[in-house]
């Protein structure tokens, strides 16, 4: 993630979505490992919040966001709903690179009643290669491993110029076999929901569809 896309409108669905769905799980903890690299002279991130219908209190934080670069604002996302949840981030101001990456994944520890929530550039790693901005499948399955039935990890996926629906399938493809996943995207951003648990999933699955009968979102099985 860089900080150049803060509050723009993909960042704007990010929040709601995850939002959403920690209080239709009734989740104690949403965890952030945010995978932060430098920003570049591209235009991606000028998109304004507005263009995404989140909950006002979602726009108006992304707003703050976007003008004061700072990522630890989302601290305050439970807060501006009284939410039972809280927020908490993996190694924060920690820059994310080939150098940290084992370490990085390594110090994450599933917790019961969680969603981990990664946040690479671009997502899962591709079928030729990988850099920081991806998140690899061996890394996800680390944290999969030993984590609660009640866990859930959030990723990241930007389009690749494919049919959200083929790359899900393929992204399914290339998970544990013992992985149960689902997703949802708007536009050019797709979230991957995975679990250990069927049950889990299936309350996910669940979640995503009282979602998306609010927001312009598609759900994908």
């Amino acid at each position: 993630m860089k900080l150049q896309y803060l509050g723009d409108s993909k960042d704007c669905f990010k929040w709601d979505y995850l939002h959403a769905l920690a209080i239709a799980l009734n989740y104690r903890q949403l965890r952030i490992a945010l995978m932060l690299t430098p920003d570049d002279p591209g235009t991606d991130g000028r998109t304004a919040p507005e263009r995404y219908p989140a909950h006002p209190e979602i726009l108006a934080l992304c707003r703050t966001i976007r003008s004061s670069r700072n990522p630890a604002l989302v601290a305050d996302l439970p807060v501006a709903f009284r939410a039972p949840y809280s927020v908490v981030f993996h190694e924060p101001g920690r820059w994310f690179s080939a150098d940290v990456r084992r370490e990085y994944f390594a110090a994450l520890r599933p917790a019961a009643r969680e969603i981990l929530f990664f946040d690479p550039d671009n997502g899962f790693e591709p079928e030729q290669d990988f850099s920081e901005k991806h998140l690899r499948y061996a890394e996800l399955e680390q944290n999969l491993q030993a984590a609660p039935a009640d866990f859930v990890a959030v990723v990241f996926q930007h389009h690749r110029r494919r049919k959200f629906s083929d790359d899900f399938a393929r992204i399914c493809k290339r998970l544990p076999p013992t992985v149960h996943a689902t997703a949802i995207y708007w536009q050019s951003l797709m979230f991957v929901a995975v679990s250990p648990s069927a049950d889990t999933l299936a309350l996910v699955r669940a979640a995503n569809g009282t979602y998306a009968r609010k927001r312009p979102v598609v759900v994908l099985p």
